[in-house]
């Protein structure tokens, strides 16, 4: 009989379509959860990670649409409900990003997606979600190493990570009581399509983390698997830093 950590287990998640989401959707399937996730116009990646959890034998929904926008949240949240039977464990990891030199060639058009992508939106969908969850539900958010460690031509990007870690932490006092956990996942330097699309073949160097390399996707979604499962029963509003060994105190 095999012993799955998460059988049965209804799961919600942004950002699925590739990278870090993809893999963690991909192993909690695996270890039974079923998965709902929103992607954000990427069709084709998102109906390849659609086909791998059927053949996983689990139940999928796939949504396309933006988190920033609450009529979408709510319907997508309203779908899943309905169709799993509610909603047990919100990954929180869409986000975007867009390099700057220098904080004067900033544009505003960029600030404002990134702000809404990475922290607005979180905020927007873990609302409609809450009222799903109960005791033993986990929300487990994505921040990022240059939360704690900045980085100088992501000045938006670090600030809007920042705000995640203060969010997952109030959020954990506010959930404290109907039993709900909150923590969130900082990686360091992880190859996935955001940072070849941001950085090119160039390494994305937080001033080159302890290992000397960037962690693959599958490496960083055990972190996740830990968290939503009662191994990490005693954490919340806690940060976990699969960064390859960089130091950040946080």
């Amino acid at each position: 009989m095999e012993n799955l950590q998460l059988k049965d287990k209804n799961v919600f998640i942004t950002g699925a379509a590739s990278g870090i989401g993809k893999a963690t959707a991909l192993l909690f399937a695996r270890e039974g959860a079923h998965i709902s996730f929103i992607h954000y116009h990427d069709r084709e990646n998102a109906e390849t990670t659609e086909n791998e959890i059927k053949a996983l034998g689990r139940k999928v929904l796939c949504f396309d649409g933006d988190i920033n926008d609450v009529e979408f949240c709510e319907n997508a949240v309203e779908k899943t409900v309905s169709e799993f039977g509610g909603i047990d464990i919100l990954i929180n990891n869409a986000g975007t990003q867009f390099p700057s030199e220098s904080i004067t060639e900033l544009e505003e058009e960029e600030v404002r997606k990134t702000f809404n992508s990475n922290i607005i939106g979180m905020i927007l969908l873990t609302k409609a979600v809450f009222p799903y969850l109960k005791q033993g539900s986990s929300i487990i958010n994505t921040t990022s190493a240059v939360a704690y460690l900045g980085h100088e031509q992501l000045v938006d990007y670090s600030a809007t990570k920042g705000a995640i870690v203060s969010f997952t932490r109030s959020l954990a006092l506010q959930a404290k009581s109907k039993g709900i956990r909150v923590n969130a996942v900082a990686p360091g330097p992880v190859a996935t399509p955001l940072t070849e699309k941001t950085f090119g073949d160039e390494e994305e160097d937080y001033s080159k983390p302890p290992l000397e390399r960037n962690a693959s996707t599958d490496e960083i979604a055990t972190c996740f698997l830990f968290l939503a499962t009662d191994a990490s029963v005693q954490m919340t509003g806690q940060v976990l830093h699969p960064n390859g060994g960089s130091i950040v105190n946080g």
